[in-house]
C-alpha cells in the first residue's frame, strides 16, 4: 500500500479528503496529515511518503513553496495539487514542478479516482519497472457526492456549452475553451466528461452540426456557406461528417424536409 502525505490547513476539508481516499482506493493509506507546509517538511525529515496531495493557499508555507522544497529533494514523487477555481493561475505555477496531478475545488470523487489510478500506474513503473499492473480502485458503496456540492464543476461546463452554442463557427479547440475559463486543458477534458458523461470534442461536432440542420432547413445557403457557418472550413469534410452523423448528406437532408 502506498502512503500518502496530506496537506491542508482546514481540517474539516483535511479529514474529508482523507475519507475520501479511504472509501475509493485500496492502494493508498494517509499516513500524515498536516496542517501546513513546515509541519509537511518536518516531516519529511524523518519519514519519506509515496504521494504528496497539497492544498495551494495555506498558512505558514504554503503549497507552492511545499512543492518546491520537496522538489529539489524527491525529483520523482508523485505530487497532487488541490486549488480553488480563483486560484488557477496560482496553481499553474506549480506545474513547473512537475506536479502530477491537479484537482479543483470542491473535489469530485470520481476524478480523484482516476487521479489516483494514475499516480499508482507512475508509482508501479518507478518500483518495478515495465507496465505497471491496473490499478484496482474500490468504487463500491462509496457515496455519490463530493466532499463539497460541486457546483463549481456544474457552472464552468454550463459557460463552456454556452460559448459552444453560441459560437458554433469559432475556435472552439480544447485550448482555446481552456483559456476562457482559466483552466488547464487536460483538466478541462476530463472536467467535462465527468459533469456530462460525453467527449468535450463529440459534443462541439453535435452543436455544430444541429447548426448545419438549422440552416439547411431556415435559410437558401449554399452548402459550402453553411459549412463554414457551422465551424467547418473544409466543405468536403463537413459533408462527410455531417453523412455520418445525420445519415444523409446535407442536400439530400434540406430535400427531404421539403425546401
Amino acid at each position: 500500500m502506498y502512503k500518502i502525505m496530506l496537506v491542508e490547513d482546514e481540517e474539516i476539508i483535511r479529514t474529508g479528503i482523507k475519507n475520501l481516499i479511504t472509501k475509493v482506493s485500496s492502494k493508498f493509506e494517509v499516513v500524515k496529515e498536516a496542517a501546513h507546509g513546515k509541519e509537511a517538511l518536518a516531516y519529511l525529515q524523518a519519514e519519506i511518503p509515496d504521494v504528496v496531495i497539497t492544498d495551494i493557499r495555506m498558512r505558514e508555507m504554503d503549497g507552492l513553496s511545499l512543492i518546491a522544497k520537496v522538489r529539489e529533494r524527491y525529483a520523482h514523487m508523485p505530487l497532487l495539487i488541490i486549488s480553488g477555481y480563483s486560484d488557477f493561475e496560482y496553481a499553474q505555477k506549480a506545474m513547473r514542478f512537475g506536479v502530477s496531478e491537479y484537482l479543483l475545488k470542491p473535489i469530485n470523487r470520481l476524478a480523484l479516482v482516476s487521479a489516483l489510478e494514475r499516480i499508482y500506474q507512475t508509482l508501479e513503473l518507478q518500483e518495478h519497472g515495465g507496465q505497471p499492473t491496473r490499478a484496482v480502485l474500490h468504487t463500491e458503496g462509496a457515496p455519490d457526492e463530493t466532499i463539497i456540492k460541486n457546483s463549481d464543476g456544474k457552472r464552468l461546463i454550463r459557460k463552456i456549452k454556452e460559448y459552444i452554442q453560441g459560437h458554433p463557427e469559432g475556435d472552439l479547440r480544447l485550448q482555446a475553451l481552456a483559456e476562457y475559463v482559466h483552466l488547464n486543458p487536460a483538466y478541462l477534458s476530463q472536467l467535462f466528461k465527468l459533469e456530462t458523461a460525453m467527449n468535450l470534442s463529440d459534443y462541439i461536432m453535435e452543436t455544430r452540426i444541429e447548426r448545419a440542420k438549422y440552416l439547411l432547413i431556415s435559410t437558401q445557403l449554399k452548402i459550402y456557406d453553411v459549412a463554414r457557418l457551422s465551424g467547418y472550413q473544409s466543405p468536403k469534410h463537413f459533408m462527410l461528417v455531417f453523412k455520418q452523423q445525420v445519415g444523409m448528406s446535407p442536400g439530400a437532408y434540406r430535400e427531404d424536409q421539403g425546401l
